[in-house]
């Protein structure tokens, strides 16, 4: 691996205090190391000048490249400009390149270019900017005394089509001799203890050339598998295989492959739809699924029937269910399910009726129970699932496992899988 000094140093009072989540950081690690590069510090101030200047002649010490983000915008605590000007002992000056930009981005929205605006324009003079396709400030590339600065704004998603532009100077100014290769695997109702569990137990040969990692969250688990030179590819693939023949049909797919995803595109190859039928998730399935470009393929409505009278006169479910066997039980999310396939006209369908708690639960139905039916018309099913989790995570785990259910159905994988034998309730004659 290459033994470049990078080293990040993110800027903002919201950050700071909590009200805004550092992703960039995380993403920006991600793409180096996918280029063989680890950072080495990362650094979050306040949008101050004093704090700013401290950390960049601090860093610029020890590192080749320093990547800044946040602190580009048109108000006064915007402060990374100046900054780098005082770091650089460069004076700030109009960019004829970010004037354009500016230019043309106020032009496409039709507004005209305020004194707020013309401050992105300033750059310390010998620097170049980063043109910013999406937003109006552009970054910074400014090199001084050996330390490549780059400069990128906060809001995500102009950082990220930044960044390539940034790798790629990276890659043209530094000789990088190997180039590392991540390969992901996306799963479903794995845990990491299960995961390394069944890697132990099996006979292979792992090979010291590829490195196994994971990254555990709600809902999925990724396994990463990272090689830092071409030539290792071979290895990488037979683990890859390995990975598969040991977590089966919990493999959902490669790279960012979600749920979802992989539900929407098993429907759009078979050319049939699927609708939803929502109590407890609150329409969250729905959500997931329309979060997909192209989703409007395969998913034409879903229907968030919350209350029992909504269920009724929107579903058509029955109201001597509703009264005898409650909102959460078989009978509903049958019903509901049948509902949503006649009201859509689609070909599957996934209902769920659940308790989510904190309260509302009994000894019969404790928080955490849901109803599923989920399937077509020919093949619905029905599971009691018990999730005993915080509200926001039993939801989350409600709509993914619903999700790779349908999915199950579609490849025609068996439904008894590792976390309906952990979670199912087979319901008593009493219930």
């Amino acid at each position: 691996m290459t033994a470049l000094n990078v080293q990040l140093l993110m800027t903002g009072n919201e950050v700071m205090a909590g009200d805004t989540i550092d992703s960039n950081s995380a993403y920006i690690a991600r793409e180096l190391a996918a280029m063989g590069i680890k950072v080495s510090r990362r650094v979050t101030v306040n949008d101050d000048l004093e704090q700013l200047l401290i950390e960049l002649n601090s860093m610029s010490a020890s590192a080749d490249i320093v990547i800044m983000n946040g602190g580009l915008g048109p108000t006064v605590d915007d402060l990374t400009s100046e900054a780098l000007a005082a770091f650089s002992n460069s004076a700030l000056q109009i960019h004829p390149d970010a004037k354009a930009q500016l230019e043309g981005w106020c032009e496409r929205r039709g507004q005209a270019l305020n004194d707020a605006n013309k401050k992105q324009m300033l750059i310390p003079a010998g620097a170049d900017i980063i043109p910013n396709a999406t937003g109006s400030a552009p970054g910074i590339d400014l090199q001084h005394q050996g330390t490549r600065v780059f400069a990128t704004p906060g809001v995500p998603s102009e950082m990220r089509q930044m960044l390539p532009i940034i790798t790629d100077r990276i890659s043209a100014r530094f000789d990088l001799t190997h180039r590392t290769i991540v390969r992901r695997l996306q799963t479903f109702g794995l845990g990491e203890s299960n995961a390394q569990q069944l890697i132990n137990n099996s006979t292979f040969d792992w090979p010291e050339t590829v490195e196994l990692g994971f990254r555990a969250s709600a809902p999925q688990m990724e396994v990463k598998l990272t090689i830092h030179d071409d030539s290792h590819q071979e290895d990488q693939e037979r683990c890859i295989q390995h990975i598969h023949t040991l977590f089966g049909d919990h493999i959902v797919g490669e790279g960012d492959t979600t749920l979802a995803e992989a539900v929407l595109k098993l429907l759009r190859e078979r050319q049939q739809t699927i609708t939803t039928a929502e109590s407890c998730t609150g329409g969250l399935i729905a959500s997931a699924l329309t979060q997909i470009p192209g989703a409007s393929a395969a998913f034409h409505a879903g229907f968030v029937t919350y209350d029992n009278a909504i269920k009724a006169s929107v579903l058509g479910v029955s109201e001597s269910h509703l009264n005898n066997c409650g909102a959460v039980s078989e009978p509903v999310v049958r019903q509901m399910a049948d509902g949503a396939l006649a009201r859509a006209s689609a070909d599957y369908v996934i209902a769920v009726s659940g308790v989510a708690g904190p309260d509302g639960g009994s000894g019969e139905k404790p928080v955490g129970t849901v109803w599923v039916a989920y399937g077509s018309r020919e093949e619905l099913n029905t599971l009691r699932l018990l999730w005993p989790l915080p509200r926001q995570l039993f939801q989350t785990m409600v709509t993914a496992c619903t999700l790779d259910l349908i999915r199950r159905q579609l490849l025609g994988l068996p439904k008894y899988c590792r976390y309906v034998d952990q979670r199912q309730v087979v319901p008593t004659d009493q219930e």
